[in-house]
């Protein structure tokens, strides 16, 4: 069912309002844990104030075949004003095409076979799969924004993943933090909601314990949005890679650093809540 507000009940909230099945249904719970992304409606109605941190571009993701032949990794290729990641999904590859933070009203204008021939030239082994773009349908827009809660928390509330602190799509991380986020407040909401004690003091343990990996990542994000990829999209001429990426490919050794940052995170959780044990 689709959450559609919240129950406020003496000063807290006690559940949510939500769409099921064409009717309105209310739900009553002791702690309500706001799950629900980066446009995120209980967020809205719970009135939390937001801190923007901006970001210069938007996403058109897509997915194209993969074929024998084709590179064994995820990888990404620009060119100025330009940049394609591909993610590898196994047997398709899901594409990222940056573009200018409010520039997909142009993109669409120029027509599909205009984005066609963009990310052919980009990455020419895949111009003969182009075509598998049929319509603007085949393609999906992520208006990137890079925020995050000053509270994340009121007495029967707790926001936690992108409705706590969006991620920009650099680094794919933001499914990383909010599983991260999910496991700490287990950790330390499961004692109190078992003893029926819990306290706006826990809800506040839980942004305390998950504020800095969230603070740090985004720093690392918003320093590639302003050194990388806004320079990038606003390039006219020839570019080069940017010398800590030429470190990179310089000293494949130093690629671990990254990895382990991007795939474990700043401060990975792990299960350890006293029920568990």
């Amino acid at each position: 069912c689709e959450a559609t507000g919240l129950i406020e009940r003496n000063g807290r909230v006690a559940g949510v309002r939500a769409r099921a099945g064409g009717e309105e249904v209310e739900i009553a719970a002791a702690l309500t844990v706001a799950a629900d992304g980066r446009h995120s409606v209980l967020r809205q109605a719970a009135g939390l104030e937001v801190i923007d941190l901006g970001a210069p571009m938007d996403v058109l993701w897509l997915r194209v075949s993969k074929q024998p032949g084709d590179p064994a990794e995820s990888f990404g290729r620009f060119d100025a004003g330009r940049l394609l990641v591909q993610i590898d999904r196994g047997d398709y590859w899901q594409c990222a095409f940056v573009i200018a933070k409010g520039s997909f009203d142009a993109v669409r204008e120029r027509g599909v076979d205009a984005l066609r021939a963009e990310i052919a030239r980009l990455a020419p082994h895949l111009a003969g799969r182009v075509s598998e773009l049929k319509t603007w349908d085949d393609v999906k827009l992520l208006t990137v924004a890079v925020d995050r809660l000053k509270r994340w928390h009121r007495p029967g509330l707790l926001c936690i993943g992108d409705a706590a602190h969006a991620m920009s799509p650099v680094g794919g991380v933001g499914i990383n933090l909010a599983i991260q986020d999910a496991v700490a407040a287990a950790n330390i909401l499961s004692g109190p909601l078992a003893r029926g004690l819990l306290r706006n003091t826990d809800l506040a343990r839980v942004q305390a314990r998950r504020l800095f990996p969230a603070r740090v990542t985004q720093g690392v994000q918003v320093a590639a949005h302003t050194r990388l990829i806004a320079p990038l999209l606003a390039a006219k001429g020839p570019i080069k890679a940017p010398f800590p990426l030429r470190l990179l490919q310089w000293f494949p050794m130093l690629r671990r650093i990254p990895a382990r940052l991007i795939g474990l995170g700043v401060r990975p959780e792990h299960v350890r809540s006293a029920e568990t044990r």
